[in-house]
């Protein structure tokens, strides 16, 4: 895990020169870019979730595009389209925002159900169609996309196809009151979000994540692991409180993140508690509550941990 110990280390301190506390949100983040996967970002503005992403593409020196959603955003200004070159006769193709590495999409639930759709075929299969022919998209490419918790005037729901394509779903909490007054001693001893030159990040090189994926991917797994990863999403299928359970890609993601959260912590095989770590950021946004359950205040988060409890740990 030498690569994966280096690439954890630098990432963390790095960030922390402009992200001040958040913790388990900028492992999330590193977890995600080191599975190769997607994430939601949820959380209320003003709380970092933009500069994160920005300063990771950054010290990654990867391409960095940003498209801010709304209600008239169009599958073309994401994509891209072909265009007549008038002189020649002949199209082109105007590449959109989605031919980078690493694409944030704010508020992502502002857009209508058209364009979310224009995002399903880059997230799952790394490529893009226009009209009739397919584009690749780079080996690094990751979509972190943000949504306002609170906020659901002019919104649109994200349809499940979309969720269960994103790795994780991340919450994003305030932070805590000693850590809000280092914001403002920052920001009062000249800490500038929008001049991110002046924190002079030591990039990571690229070979660097290379390696710590191929390291993730040795990660050792025992058989009972397989099988207790199944028993917890087959038992969100026929969970009282949900109307929809988990899916086998969701066990697929839960086993990924699972190795990554075994990486994370500095050892090359999965024990139990790697996957329960995993559990909440991985399954929270791929199970409907029945409206009983929502009523009663119940929260996906919670019958995850009951799942848990409910599922007996291998030995």
């Amino acid at each position: 895990m030498e690569a994966m110990a280096r690439l954890l280390s630098q990432g963390r301190s790095e960030l922390a020169k402009a992200v001040v506390g958040q913790q388990e949100f900028v492992d999330q983040t590193l977890m995600a870019v080191l599975c190769g996967g997607h994430a939601l970002v949820e959380g209320v503005p003003g709380i970092a979730k933009t500069l994160v992403v920005k300063l990771l593409a950054r010290l990654l020196q990867i391409q960095f595009q940003r498209v801010q959603a709304t209600s008239d955003l169009m599958p073309a200004d994401i994509l891209g389209s072909n265009v007549l070159n008038l002189a020649t006769s002949t199209f082109s193709l105007h590449r959109g925002p989605i031919f980078t590495d690493l694409l944030l999409v704010d508020e992502i639930n502002r857009m209508p159900p058209r364009t979310q759709a224009a995002l399903l075929e880059a997230m799952e299969e790394r490529q893009i169609t226009i009209d009739g022919v397919r584009y690749p998209l780079t080996e690094w490419f990751t979509v972190f996309a943000t949504q306002n918790p609170v906020e659901f005037e002019g919104t649109y729901p994200l349809p499940e196809a979309q969720l269960d394509r994103f790795l994780l779903k991340i919450k994003v909490a305030y932070p805590e009151a000693a850590q809000e007054a280092q914001i403002l001693e920052n920001h009062h001893h000249g800490f500038d979000a929008r001049n991110l030159d002046a924190l002079q990040l030591v990039p990571i090189e690229t070979e660097l994540l290379r390696q710590a994926r191929r390291e993730l991917q040795q990660v050792k797994v025992e058989g009972a692991l397989f099988r207790y990863i199944t028993e917890v999403v087959r038992r969100t299928r026929d969970w009282p409180a949900l109307a929809l359970g988990a899916s086998p890609r969701a066990a697929i993601s839960l086993l990924l993140a699972a190795k990554a959260v075994a990486a994370i912590d500095a050892r090359d095989y999965l024990i139990p508690d790697d996957i329960k770590a995993a559990a909440l950021p991985v399954l929270r946004h791929r199970m409907i509550l029945k409206p009983e359950a929502e009523l009663e205040g119940m929260d996906t988060d919670r019958v995850i941990t009951e799942v848990l409890a409910a599922v007996d740990v291998p030995k």
